[in-house]
């Protein structure tokens, strides 16, 4: 069994506390350079999904990617969809990622959006379980998190070296520690 980023106790609103980690470690410890800007304009799309099963998740993102395709990057840039209720196991969500971009493909959406992912358990392929490095994709619950390449290509154009970023988190995460970045997330 591996840690996973904390939910804090008596959490009744996954969207609240993706929210919080959101702020506190994407923002907070610029683990995403680009994600401050979109967030404080408030165009990032939070979608707490009732989904129970990977057919009514893969029908939700679906709807999602059309949402996020036919709606102004000045009013939504990019999606999070919390789906808490389904593909709470890591194999299961990361086998599920081959669908999301069938999704795309099927939607002749690939290289217009594309589907990025984040899960409690997140396990890099080659990395111990307990290894902080995978701290950098654990989210409260599991995530969906849809882009814009074109977004995604001028921030990637703005940022001096982009191949810096995954080098520092890392560096962030190992100086932080597990007990550091739980610590982080916990309640005020």
């Amino acid at each position: 069994m591996t840690e996973s980023t904390p939910v804090p106790a008596g959490a009744a609103d996954p969207i609240a506390v993706t929210r919080r980690w959101v702020e506190k470690a994407v923002i907070g410890l610029n683990l995403c350079p680009f994600a401050k800007a979109v967030y404080v304009k408030e165009q990032v799309r939070f979608v707490l999904s009732d989904a129970t099963t990977p057919e009514a998740l893969l029908e939700e993102l679906a709807e999602e990617l059309l949402r996020l395709r036919d709606t102004p990057a000045e009013q939504i840039d990019t999606t999070l969809i919390v789906h808490p209720d389904v593909l709470t196991d890591f194999l299961d969500y990361n086998d599920f990622l081959d669908n999301a971009d069938a999704a795309l493909e099927a939607l002749d959406l690939q290289g217009i959006l594309q589907v990025a992912s984040f899960h409690p358990d997140y396990q890099f392929a080659g990395a111990a379980a307990d290894d902080v490095s995978n701290y950098t994709n654990r989210s409260p619950y599991p995530t969906l998190h849809l882009l814009r390449e074109d977004s995604v290509e001028r921030a990637v154009a703005a940022f001096p070296d982009p191949d810096v970023i995954v080098e520092r988190n890392i560096a962030t995460l190992d100086g932080l520690g597990v007990d550091g970045w739980n610590r982080l997330l916990a309640d005020d």
